[in-house]
């Protein structure tokens, strides 16, 4: 293992300074940093307790928090806490959590993007903030949310046109009494700043603030893959009367890190052999970081208008610009292939894209009642919503400079002396809807939830000269149905029904009909499911799905490119999910998900495609997370897990798999006191057994990628609470 850096030498050091005067920590009963809150009508409630316990609620789901255990959905929330434990920086370290989630092209020093039930989500939609979208195209920092929810499956009714995997909701920390810092540092010697400030203030405290600010150098496992990031972010509430919360966030992050671009498959079959995930294909003196700048701004009112209503209203701006500047590994033989070559050869391409805009746009305004028709109870969510997407940026330039081989290196290039042209609008998308469910209650054991979202859709792409290339327009129902049985109260069976709209995605540069985008189609949804908890501390849940939207490929023909770009058959993704989340004694928690999955196309026009596992989705995946206090040594706990994945195809006739792999992970957390006040030593080796594999086999643009897992890794953080 590498050595652990000077950082890490340090905090050492202070723990083990006398004047600290340490000494054991509060047992589990001790309140966390959330501290006192705002005792008013603020209805976006943590859904976790303040010691790590299992999620109880989410509002990924619907259009406000609601319990779990009443959610005709699979739903999966990993808290604060969890992060914090496993000291996650990024979403890929979150989403191993979670069986159901897939890297899905997400390399290091880049945005990630990621498959739920083995659909690949949309970046322009798929991600959000408080229920309201954000672009995806940025790396969505973690130190000022309180939990990041999934909703797995169709989500028509909660995003409208949205892809069939499902969302990601991240939902930001809300005003306490809160003070603290944190310092970090890993066996790669990267260095982690991090602040959480927060008051409560007022004469009844209706007034509250809370700034969270974190700083970072990036030393990469990958040789030349290093980098550094900035972040600052502000929650204001101010509780205009006890019936009405005014809510303000504002979070701006700057990024810039050296990408690692992933493989290609020799050959265009064969995986590449003897490769090290430390190796940067394409190290040049001229290749610049990507930079990532972003900024997320929400304004929200909550009010109750009766005892029986309330409302609130929202809206927020998403902002992501990302400069490419890269020496990019892409095909061989000068052009003439598509993928590396047999012997490991690549071209090296000098590729730049700069000022690339993504802006998502979006105002809600809903209102839930409760009331009865005669027996019938009825709770009704009315609202509507308006959004627009715009994608602002040059065609760039993509200049073959030379050549590189895996095994060999590649020599030092000169760049090209080509200049991307202005930046122009590419994309403007534009969404209108009208939203309404009700939970129609029969009794205290059955229940319909009935709904959908009206949606009018029009976008419009646009050439360098201001052309429209694109015209896009359709209004479509989605509708959203689910039946409830409770048994007992503390179980729930469901079936339910919803269908959602995804847009299709553009042909690659070198099929026959590029750039053609192709025409949006319906995803459909059926799942049954059951929510047990099995006791207050302990929820078990399984869930049975089907999904099936439009196939999209490149289908080989005669053209002469010697592929078309087609929507052609049926993608149908069949899956059992299996989940329990909670406590199972009072000294061990939990956390443990399984997917099985089985993702096949039909009617393709290609039989060789027709009836393989789709690329990237493995059959069988495993997720399990373990805390345990440990007797006799007050405040430590110690943790692992253990992540299974199955063979995934990486190409679509099935010919070529990425091997089936299984990655533990370990880490303890030591709470103690340091001059009166609460400190958390937290440890972390990440690959444990520093298995080298491949993680996935994701597309982007049209191209196919594989990406190695990260080595061995050791991380040290001290959190100081004051």
């Amino acid at each position: 293992m590498k050595r652990i850096a000077p950082l890490a030498s340090s905090l050492m050091l202070t723990l083990a300074g006398s004047s600290f005067g340490l000494s054991t920590a509060a047992r589990a009963d001790t309140p966390d940093d959330k501290g006192e809150s705002l005792p008013t009508v603020n209805v976006t409630a943590s859904g976790t307790s303040s010691n790590g316990e299992r999620a109880r609620s989410a509002s990924v789901a619907g259009f406000d928090d609601a319990p779990l255990l009443d959610t005709p959905a699979s739903v999966s929330v990993v808290s604060q806490q969890q992060m914090r434990d496993q000291q996650s920086r990024v979403l890929s370290d979150v989403v191993k959590n979670d069986a159901s989630i897939n890297e899905n092209y997400a390399p290091v020093g880049y945005y990630e993007n990621f498959s739920i039930r083995g659909f690949a989500l949309d970046p322009a939609s798929a991600y959000r903030i408080d229920g309201l979208s954000a672009a995806g195209e940025q790396t969505i920092a973690l130190e000022n949310k309180e939990r990041v929810e999934f909703l797995k499956g169709v989500a028509g009714l909660q995003a409208g046109v949205v892809a069939a995997g499902g969302l990601v909701n991240y939902v930001t920390k809300r005003p306490a009494e809160v003070r603290s810092i944190t310092l970090g540092t890993d066996s790669y010697g990267s260095r982690y700043l991090a602040t959480d400030l927060g008051t409560l203030f007022g004469e009844q405290k209706q007034f509250g603030l809370r700034i969270n600010a974190a700083h970072e150098d990036i030393h990469s496992y990958v040789n030349n893959g290093d980098g550094w990031r900035d972040f600052a972010s502000l929650s204001a509430t101010w509780a205009i009367t006890s019936k009405t919360l005014v809510q303000f966030d504002t979070e701006y992050q700057q990024k810039a890190q050296h990408s690692v671009a992933g493989y290609q498959l020799l050959g265009g079959s064969a995986l590449p052999s003897g490769v090290s995930p430390s190796t940067m294909l394409t190290p040049q003196s001229w290749a610049q970081p990507v930079r990532d700048s972003s900024l997320n701004t929400r304004l929200r009112i909550d009010t109750e208008f009766s005892d029986a209503w309330r409302g609130y209203f929202q809206a927020g701006r998403s902002r992501a610009v990302i400069d490419d500047y890269l020496a990019f590994p892409y095909g061989s033989g000068g052009g003439a292939s598509s993928t590396f070559a047999a012997n490991g050869d690549f071209d090296v391409y000098d590729y730049r894209v700069p000022d690339d805009e993504r802006r998502n746009d979006e105002a809600q305004a809903v209102a839930i009642g409760k009331f009865a028709t005669g027996w019938l109870q009825h709770e009704l969510t009315l609202g509507v919503a308006m959004s627009r997407r715009t994608v602002d940026k040059s065609d760039g330039i993509s200049t073959l400079v030379g050549s590189g081989n895996i095994y060999s290196g590649t020599p030092a290039l000169s760049p090209s002396t080509d200049v991307p042209g202005p930046a122009y609008r590419n994309l403007d998308s534009r969404q209108k809807a009208l939203i309404f469910s009700d939970r129609l209650q029969f009794s205290e054991r059955w229940q319909l939830i009935a709904g959908g979202r009206q949606v009018w859709l029009k976008e419009q792409a646009f050439g360098s000269d201001g052309s429209v290339t694109r015209d896009t327009t359709r209004n479509l129902f989605l509708p959203q149905l689910a039946l409830v049985f409770k048994p007992v109260q503390n179980m729930s069976l469901y079936g339910s029904y919803a269908e959602t709209l995804s847009l299709g995605s553009v042909a690659p540069f070198w099929v026959s009909n590029y750039p053609t985008t192709l025409p949006p189609s319906v995803a459909r949804q059926l799942e049954a499911g059951v929510k047990y908890d099995v006791s207050q501390d302990l929820a078990l849940t399984a869930a049975l799905f089907r999904i099936r939207k439009a196939y999209e490929y490149q289908m080989p023909d005669n053209s002469t490119a010697g592929f078309t770009y087609v929507q052609q058959g049926t993608q149908t993704n069949t899956g059992i999910e299996l989940g329990a989340n909670g406590k199972l004694t009072p000294r061990l928690a939990i956390g443990a998900s399984v997917a099985a999955t089985r993702a096949r196309a039909t009617d393709t026009g290609t039989p060789a495609y027709d009836d393989q596992q789709v690329v990237n989705v493995p059959r069988l995946r495993s997720a399990v997370y373990a805390d345990y206090a440990l007797p006799g040594v007050d405040g430590l706990n110690l943790m692992g897990s253990w992540n299974y994945s199955a063979s995934k195809p990486a190409t679509r006739d099935g010919s070529t798999v990425l091997p089936a792999v299984h990655v533990f992970n370990a880490g303890l957390r030591y709470k103690m006191r340091m001059s009166g006040h609460i400190a958390t030593l937290r440890a972390n080796i990440d690959n444990i057994f520093d298995k080298r594999y491949w993680k996935d086999a994701g597309q982007y643009l049209g191209d196919g990628y594989v990406h190695l897992g990260a080595p061995r890794t050791a991380r040290l953080s001290l959190q100081y609470d004051f």
